[in-house]
């Protein structure tokens, strides 16, 4: 799965904005997953069900969505790079006050200058990080 399916990448957008403006509209809620998940952590209530059913949506997504998308049957890939992978990317959502969910999908359809330039930040690390690994990987293999 290499090529890019336009039809089912703006779906997908489509309804993640689409929840995302739901969520602003009906509950007066930004739809960030790094939020959402301090405030339940912090809280142990989540400060009301709605965040529960969000996160168990998070939960669930992965196991409906191999019956309705052409996913990857395996990822190979290390622990020794998943696991501070995760960490920075946790690290990186604390000190930029938000995830890409919350700044890339709500703040810019917010047009919030502060969500702009975290996006920004987010997505130029990630192009140097995936183009720095790749040369170091091609090193190793070579």
């Amino acid at each position: 799965m290499t090529e890019f399916t336009p039809y089912s990448a703006i779906f997908g957008g489509a309804l993640l904005g689409l929840s995302a403006l739901l969520l602003l509209v009906l509950n007066g809620r930004i739809a960030g997953i790094s939020g959402i998940i301090r405030t339940v952590l912090m809280t142990g209530d989540g400060g009301g069900s709605w965040r529960w059913f969000f996160l168990l949506g998070l939960v669930l997504a992965p196991l409906v969505a191999p019956y309705h998308a052409e996913l990857p049957e395996s990822i190979h890939v290390s622990w020794y790079l998943i696991l501070p992978a995760g960490f920075l990317v946790g690290l990186g959502s604390a000190l930029g006050a938000g995830c890409t969910s919350g700044h890339g999908i709500c703040g810019i359809g917010r047009l919030s200058g502060r969500s702009l330039t975290a996006t920004f930040t987010f997505m130029a690390t990630a192009m140097v990080v995936v183009y720095l690994l790749r040369q170091l990987m091609s090193v190793l293999t070579a």
